[in-house]
């Protein structure tokens, strides 16, 4: 695996939750945050990192977003209906359900995720290396 190419030391997701809507809690208006944010419950608004390279947001299986979300990395196990922007990482576990676009820069779907919507790379980051590999028909035999 090539590891650490093009990345950048401030890459690294928030380990850590600053902030829980729980699974009972329905918000209605945008979410600000920075650090790390785990969404059981409902919101009704936008959900927005401040800034920070490094926030992280967490939807769990009961979780649900109506709006849309940019954050840099996402963790998706849950139902979103608006746009989703990473500029990190955006990961969907098994039960993701996503009702609108994904932008991202990394993507990883497990077995099971959904998107209703259309999927494009973020391509930002123009000075990035990025190793690039020949597909098999390519390779000539030794």
């Amino acid at each position: 695996m090539l590891e650490g190419i093009g990345k950048k030391s401030n890459e690294k997701p928030c380990s850590t939750i600053d902030t829980l809507v729980g699974s009972k809690t329905e918000l209605k208006g945008d979410i600000v945050f920075s650090g790390g944010l785990r969404v059981d419950g409902k919101v009704r608004g936008n959900v927005i990192s401040a800034g920070e390279e490094n926030s992280t947001l967490v939807l769990s299986e009961t979780g649900v977003i109506t709006g849309d979300v940019t954050v840099p990395h996402v963790i998706i196990n849950g139902k979103v209906v608006g746009n989703v922007r990473g500029s990190g990482r955006i990961e969907l576990q098994a039960k993701a359900e996503i009702t609108g676009d994904v932008e991202y820069r990394v993507l990883e779907i497990a077995a099971g995720a959904v998107i209703n919507g259309a999927v494009k790379r973020d391509t930002a980051d123009k000075g990035a290396v990025v190793a690039r590999l020949k597909p098999a028909e390519a390779a000539k035999p030794a």
